[in-house]
C-alpha cells in the first residue's frame, strides 16, 4: 500500500519507475545515417481536446519528437499550444503510470499497483457481481463523446446496459437540442461555411481561443476575404479583437438580444420571405410572439443601444444567406440557453442561410456522395430493451438518447430511480471538474459498488476511484477508423507514432480485454488491424489508402445538396419556429423572455470560458503549458474593483454560498461586464500527484453549490452560469 506524493523522486520510489528520460536528437551510439534511416513520419488525430485535429508526427529512434498539423488537411500544418505539447504528456511522470486498485477510502490516494491482467480481472468480476445481482442496466458508462464512440456504445450494449453517456450536458447538448428542435437534425447535421461566408457571428463561441485550429483557419481566410465578423460576449475576446462589431451584453440576456434582431429582421421584412414560404413553419406565430421584443426594449435589458442592435439587423440582412450566425459551442451557460441556441438557428433560417452556401450547408455522408459507410460495432449487439436511468426517451421524451444527460444518472446512483446504478466507467471523462458542485457528485457517487476511470492524466474522479487503468496518450496509441461527415465527408485513423512510455494501453486493448473476460465475444478483437478491416469491409477502401495522407476523402469536390425539395425531418417537414416534438413534450419553444437575476449586493455572476493554452482540466499539470499558464486569474470591472478597495495584481478570496473556494489573483480591466467575474476553467486542483498545478487559482466548479440541479429544462444542460460569489481582497502580491 502506497501514497501518490507531489515530488518526483517519492513517485518514482513509489511505483519502481524513473522518470522517461526524453534524449537529445544526437543520440550516443547512433551515426547521421542511421538516425536518418530510423526517422519517419506517421499520420495521426490529436487528443489533447475533443476537436481532434488531424496531425503529423515526426518520429526518430522510435520516440516522437516533433507534432504538426496534418499539412494535407484545413489545418495546413498549424497545431493548437495543445496538441504541440503531446510529447510533454507522454513523457510526464506525474501521471497514472500502470493500473492502480483502490486499497484506501475513496479519494484518500492510497492504491496497490496491479497488472493489467489482475486489474481487468477484477473489474470483470465486479462486473458480473453487479450484473448478477442488479442486472446489465446497472453499468454506466460516460465520456467525451467524439468520432470514435462506436466501439464505446458497442461495449455498453454487450454489458446489457442502455446507460452510454457523454460529458454533453456540461457542453453542447442545448445546442444539439435547440438544432433538433428548429430543423429536426443534430448539430453537426450542418455545416459551418466559414470560407464562403459574408457575416459570421459569434455567440457563445469564442472561436480564436476555445480553438478549432481547421475552423479558426477558415475564420481567417472568411475576414481576409472580406467577412464582416460580430461578436457577442460578457467580455472581450481575442475574437472580439478581430470583430467589426463587439457588442458586450449584460450576462445572461442574449436571448433578449436575439429576439430584438429577430424583431428588426421580421418588422422591416428584412428575411427571406420565399425561403420563409418554402421552408419554414409557424412563421406568423413568431411574428406575433417577438412583436413586443424591440431593440428599444432589449436595450435595458442587455444594456446595447436600440440603434446599434437595428443596424446589426440589416447588416445581416445585407449579407444573406451568405450569413453563420455560430449557434454555440459551450452552451451550458443559463437557464435560457437553449432558446439562445434556438433563435440562433431561427435567424439563420430567416436569412435563408440554412442549406446555403455560405451560411449553414447540409453535412453529407457517405452515403449522400455514394459510398459505402464504416461497418458499426454497434451492430455487432442486440440493442438493450432496458429504458435509460437517466430518463432520456421515456421520461423526457424530448432529448436525444444517443449521449443522454449524465447528471440525471447521477440521481439514479443516488436514489434508485427507476433501477439501481452500481458500476460506472468514466473513460476520458472528468466530472468531478466538468459537472458543478463535485462535493455533492462525490456524496452520489459513493453509493456506486464501482467506479472505473480510463485516463492518461490525473484527475478529480481518477483520483476518487476504485481502480485506475492507464489510457495510452494520443501519441501512443491506435483507434477505430471515424466517420466525418461534411461537404467532403471523409474516413480517418489514429495510429500509433510510438510505443507507450508507461505501462498503458489504448481503448480498443482495454475494451477487447474486459471483453474476452466478460463472454462479449463480439467485440474481443485480437488486433486493431482486425478491427480496422471489420469497419473497412465493403467501403472500397482499404487501411493502405490512409498512408498517404492519414484520411480517405470520400468525394472528388465539396457536394453543396439543394434543400428546394428537401423535406426537414421535424413533425411538419419543415423548418419549425414552434417544435413539434417539444410540444408534444409539455415544452414551449417560444417562452416568455425571463429577465436574469442580478447579483447581490457586493456580489458578482459565475462566469468561466476557455484560453487557447489549456483543455479544462486535463492539461494544467502539463510542463509545458503549466510553464505558459500555471494559474487562472479573476477579471473584474474597475469600478467594481474601486468600490472593493481591488487593485490589479492583488489577491482575492472567492466565497460561494457554501464558503471559501479559495485565493486567485485579479486583472482588473474594462473588457468584462461590471455583473461579472470571470476566470478560465479547469484550475484549482488540489490532488497532491500535481505538484505543478497543486494549489494553483481556483476551481469554478467549486462555486457553484446546488448546481446539479439547475438546469435548462427545455436542453438538459446544467446551468453553470446561473451562480453567484462574493470576493474580499486577501493580500498584495
Amino acid at each position: 500500500m502506497w501514497c501518490y506524493a507531489p515530488h518526483d523522486d517519492v513517485l518514482r520510489h513509489a511505483s519502481g519507475h524513473h522518470a522517461p528520460c526524453d534524449h537529445s536528437r544526437h543520440d550516443v551510439g547512433h551515426t547521421a545515417e542511421e538516425r536518418m534511416a530510423e526517422r519517419r513520419s506517421v499520420y495521426s488525430v490529436c487528443g489533447m481536446c475533443s476537436v481532434r485535429c488531424p496531425i503529423m508526427v515526426d518520429v526518430e529512434d522510435g520516440k516522437a519528437r516533433w507534432i504538426q498539423g496534418n499539412p494535407h488537411s484545413a489545418l495546413k500544418g498549424a497545431l493548437c499550444a495543445r496538441g504541440a505539447a503531446g510529447i510533454a504528456l507522454e513523457n510526464d511522470p506525474e501521471r497514472p503510470l500502470r493500473p492502480l486498485i483502490r486499497v484506501g477510502a475513496r479519494g484518500e490516494g492510497k492504491w496497490r499497483e496491479a497488472s493489467w491482467d489482475e486489474a481487468l480481472d477484477h473489474i470483470a468480476s465486479r462486473l458480473k457481481s453487479i450484473t448478477a445481482e442488479h442486472g446489465g442496466r446497472s453499468i454506466l458508462w460516460s465520456d467525451r463523446g467524439g468520432p470514435f464512440m462506436d466501439l464505446h456504445q458497442a461495449f455498453v450494449r454487450g454489458l446489457g446496459s442502455p446507460n452510454y453517456c457523454n460529458h454533453d450536458a456540461s457542453c453542447a447538448r442545448n445546442v444539439q437540442h435547440a438544432c433538433r428542435s428548429v430543423t429536426g437534425m443534430g448539430r453537426k447535421e450542418v455545416v459551418y461555411d466559414f470560407r464562403n461566408c459574408k457575416h459570421i457571428v459569434l455567440q457563445t463561441r469564442n472561436i480564436l481561443e476555445a480553438i478549432n485550429v481547421g475552423e479558426a483557419n477558415a475564420v481567417l481566410d472568411a475576414l481576409g476575404n472580406g467577412c464582416r465578423l460580430s461578436v457577442i460576449d460578457i467580455r472581450a475576446t481575442v475574437s472580439s479583437s478581430k470583430a467589426h462589431d463587439f457588442f458586450m451584453v449584460r450576462p445572461g440576456t442574449d436571448y433578449a438580444f436575439n429576439l430584438a434582431v429577430i424583431n428588426v429582421l421580421i418588422g422591416e421584412k428584412l428575411y427571406d420571405a420565399a425561403y420563409v414560404e418554402r421552408h419554414v413553419d409557424g412563421f406568423d406565430a413568431l411574428a406575433a410572439f417577438v412583436a413586443p421584443y424591440t431593440p428599444a426594449w432589449a436595450e435595458g435589458e442587455t444594456g446595447i443601444a436600440a440603434a446599434a442592435i437595428t443596424d446589426f439587423a440589416r447588416k445581416l440582412a445585407e449579407a444573406a444567406p451568405h450569413v453563420v450566425w455560430h449557434p454555440g459551442w459551450m452552451t451550458a451557460r443559463y437557464n435560457d440557453s437553449f432558446m439562445v441556441s434556438r433563435t440562433a438557428y431561427i435567424i439563420n433560417a430567416l436569412l435563408g442561410a440554412i442549406g446555403a452556401k455560405g451560411g449553414l450547408p447540409l453535412a453529407n455522408t457517405a452515403k449522400d456522395v455514394g459510398r459505402k459507410g464504416l461497418k458499426k460495432f454497434v451492430d455487432l449487439l442486440p440493442k438493450p430493451d432496458e429504458k435509460r436511468a437517466d430518463g432520456v426517451g421515456w421520461r423526457h421524451t424530448q432529448f436525444d438518447a444517443g449521449p443522454g444527460i449524465v447528471n440525471f444518472a447521477y440521481d439514479a446512483i443516488e436514489s434508485g430511480d427507476p433501477y439501481p446504478v452500481k458500476a460506472y466507467i468514466c473513460y476520458r471523462h472528468d466530472p468531478l471538474m466538468a459537472m458543478p458542485d463535485p462535493d455533492t457528485l462525490r456524496r452520489k457517487l459513493d453509493h456506486l459498488d464501482l467506479l472505473v476511470s480510463v485516463t492518461f492524466s490525473w484527475s478529480d474522479t481518477a483520483w476518487f476511484a476504485d481502480v485506475v487503468l492507464p489510457l495510452s496518450t494520443y501519441l501512443s496509441r491506435e483507434s477505430v477508423v471515424a466517420h466525418k461527415g461534411g461537404l467532403k465527408p471523409q474516413f480517418f485513423v489514429r495510429k500509433r507514432a510510438m510505443q507507450p512510455v508507461a505501462d498503458s494501453r489504448a481503448e480498443w486493448e482495454i475494451i477487447s480485454g474486459l471483453s474476452r473476460r466478460l463472454g462479449i465475444d463480439a467485440l474481443a478483437f485480437d488486433s486493431i488491424e482486425d478491427m480496422w478491416n471489420y469497419q473497412l469491409d465493403g467501403t472500397g477502401v482499404s487501411i493502405a489508402d490512409f498512408d498517404a495522407k492519414g484520411f480517405v476523402e470520400l468525394a472528388d469536390k465539396p457536394l453543396y445538396r439543394d434543400i428546394e425539395g428537401f423535406t426537414f425531418p421535424t413533425p411538419s417537414g419543415k423548418i419549425e419556429m414552434v417544435s413539434g416534438k417539444w410540444a408534444k413534450a409539455g415544452l414551449d419553444t417560444l417562452p416568455p423572455y425571463v429577465s436574469p437575476a442580478h447579483p447581490p449586493q457586493d456580489g458578482f455572476r459565475v462566469a468561466f470560458g476557455r484560453c487557447a493554452l489549456h483543455t479544462q482540466g486535463h492539461t494544467v499539470n502539463n510542463p509545458l503549458l503549466h510553464e505558459q499558464m500555471p494559474e487562472n486569474t479573476a477579471w473584474m470591472h474597475p469600478t467594481r474593483a474601486a468600490a472593493l478597495g481591488i487593485a490589479c495584481g492583488d489577491l482575492v478570496e472567492v466565497f460561494s454560498a457554501r464558503g471559501s473556494a479559495g485565493v486567485m489573483p485579479v486583472t482588473v480591466t474594462p473588457y468584462v461586464h461590471p455583473e461579472a467575474l470571470f476566470m478560465i476553467h479547469g484550475f484549482g486542483h488540489r490532488l497532491p500527484v500535481e505538484s505543478r498545478a497543486y494549489g494553483r487559482g481556483v476551481a469554478d466548479q467549486d462555486l457553484m453549490p446546488g448546481g446539479l440541479s439547475v438546469y435548462d429544462k427545455s436542453g438538459g444542460c446544467v446551468s453553470l452560469q446561473e451562480h453567484f460569489v462574493t470576493v474580499r481582497k486577501a493580500g498584495v502580491r
